[in-house]
């Protein structure tokens, strides 16, 4: 069956603090909701989306651009909209990185069958672990002047977030991102989210879960979720993505749309 293509577009949501800019494309559904890294933008998605069948239904929100810059009060409130606004009359699914995904996390009751319509059908994540693993005040510093300036974005591709570095054009983008969102949203995960324990309210996640992690993952490496998050997620299953670090969306979109497509489709 062919289905028809539809044109993405630029759409504003307003949201506490402020205006939510995202990219929509209408379409056969469960709409898929991606939410970036932290540091990231809804252009973290963009290979991934150009390797999804051309009617999948989409909405990708950014904090980087467009909108107010996030404090994680923010961010948990901005993560909520997708599951409350009429836009959505339809079962949606989530693909979440670290950054957007733990107030989902917090929350698990709006990824329940039972929170109501519009529901979440599934969830694909790449989620740090529910409690902090090895977090000390020295590495939140450390954390926290990550996207200081292009010198460090370049440090931070290199020796943590991918497993062979980035071509020219997406360390580009990587460096605007993150350099675009203001000093409050620059902080925020590290300062809060990094430290924020989870672990006693992620066992209420009901639907399905795919977390997604790298091989090379330096962030949230895969031995570390399979021992501290699967045994707290009776849905979850995980699956590793080879030849790539954390930013897999950007260094393996191949991989990635393939997994979320047999996961929607097992929906």
């Amino acid at each position: 069956m062919t289905r028809t293509t539809h044109h993405v577009t630029d759409r504003y949501v307003d949201v506490p603090g402020g205006r939510l800019y995202a990219q929509h494309r209408p379409g056969a559904g469960p709409v898929l909701v991606f939410l970036h890294y932290w540091g990231g933008s809804h252009r973290t998605w963009a290979p991934v989306v150009q390797r999804l069948d051309a009617g999948q239904a989409f909405v990708a929100p950014t904090t980087a651009a467009g909108g107010p810059p996030a404090s994680c009060p923010d961010r948990t409130a901005w993560s909520n909209w997708p599951t409350t606004r009429s836009a959505w009359p339809r079962p949606w699914a989530a693909a979440t990185m670290c950054w957007w995904g733990t107030p989902w996390a917090a929350r698990p009751p709006r990824c329940s069958p039972r929170a109501g319509r519009p529901g979440c059908a599934g969830w694909c994540w790449w989620p740090p672990p529910p409690a902090p693993a090895g977090v000390t005040p020295e590495l939140v510093e450390t954390v926290s002047h990550a996207y200081d300036s292009e010198e460090a974005v370049d440090r931070s591709i290199d020796l943590m977030l991918t497993q062979g570095g980035l071509d020219e054009a997406l360390r580009r983008q990587v460096r605007e991102d993150s350099l675009g969102s203001g000093a409050q949203a620059r902080t925020a995960w590290p300062r809060q989210g990094l430290t924020e324990d989870i672990s006693g309210r992620v066992g209420a996640i009901e639907v399905p879960v795919l977390v997604l992690a790298g091989r090379h993952d330096k962030v949230d490496p895969p031995e570390v979720l399979r021992g501290r998050l699967l045994p707290l997620v009776p849905t979850a299953t995980l699956t590793v993505l080879e030849g790539t670090g954390h930013l897999s969306p950007l260094e393996v979109p191949d991989q990635v749309a393939a997994r979320i497509t047999g996961f929607l489709a097992a929906l």
